[in-house]
């Protein structure tokens, strides 16, 4: 980039992969509250069997474009693109269906009913296309394989019978992930997954996910604050300031970028 200052790395803002190649891309989405800009001009192009993390100091706009994206919120303006096909005007209730799935930052759990029968409900509600409260009491044993195999993935199948509410907060995270891969997705979004877990949690986090990526080939975007979790699993990093994307690149990339360092990542790496 011409003018720039000696030594600093050229790092695309935003990444050449073409909407029709893209596994998950955006098109200058904004959301707007009033006069408060949360999600400003963004344009992504995440690769399919890519893991992009999404970083930005706390309020620059991270968790309201998981919502844009999620159809969960809707952008003031801009496109959503799922493998090529627009679904920004598709409701929220689809996208699980289109292949888009997600985990949540807070635990979103039956907390009432067992580890097992919270993600075989979601196995039977992604075949059924809807969701209906019969389906704690009905048909147990169908989609049960299945919703073991999960389990089985995320390390929660020694015992299926203990009731989420009982579940450590790192299990719990876990099993968010779970539910969220019992709608078969291609592209998993995953709000902070390391959030408040002990290191070793954060270690065994971070090695499902790059798990989950290589075993599944599944398209991975996550919100990430721990910065070693970041800096270790992600092929790209995209990094948010005020609602906007300010660089995008490998973390070598990133982390000697002048303008991430000022947003955000200098007193960050001073701690590292």
């Amino acid at each position: 980039m011409s003018g720039e200052a000696p030594g600093k790395m050229d790092v695309d803002v935003d990444p050449a992969v073409p909407k029709s190649e893209a596994a998950l891309a955006t098109d200058g989405l904004r959301k707007t509250f009033g006069e408060v800009t949360a999600v400003d001009d963004v344009s992504l192009g995440i690769e399919p069997g890519e893991l992009r993390a999404i970083i930005g100091p706390n309020g620059a706009g991270k968790t309201t474009l998981f919502n844009s994206v999620m159809g969960t919120l809707e952008p003031t303006a801009g496109r959503i693109y799922l493998d090529g096909t627009d679904i920004t005007d598709d409701p929220e209730y689809d996208r699980p269906h289109q292949g888009l799935a997600r985990s949540f930052q807070s635990n979103e759990l039956f907390a009432d009913q067992t580890v097992l029968e919270n993600v075989r409900v979601v196995v039977q509600t992604t075949e059924r296309g809807d969701f209906s409260w019969d389906l704690f009491r009905d048909h147990r044993e169908v989609g049960e394989e299945r919703a073991r195999e999960h389990l089985r993935r995320v390390g929660l199948d020694a015992d299926p019978d203990t009731l989420a509410k009982n579940l450590s907060h790192g299990d719990q995270r876990r099993l968010g992930i779970a539910m969220a891969l019992a709608t078969d997705p291609d592209v998993l979004l995953l709000d902070e997954p390391t959030s408040g877990m002990s290191p070793d949690a954060t270690n065994a986090t971070a090695e499902l996910i790059q798990s989950l990526q290589s075993e599944l080939g599944l398209t991975l975007v996550l919100i990430e604050h721990d910065m070693d979790v970041v800096l270790s699993i992600s092929d790209r990093i995209s990094v948010l300031n005020r609602g906007s994307i300010i660089a995008t690149g490998t973390p070598e990339e990133v982390q000697a970028d002048e303008r991430v360092q000022d947003a955000y990542l200098g007193g960050i790496r001073e701690e590292l």
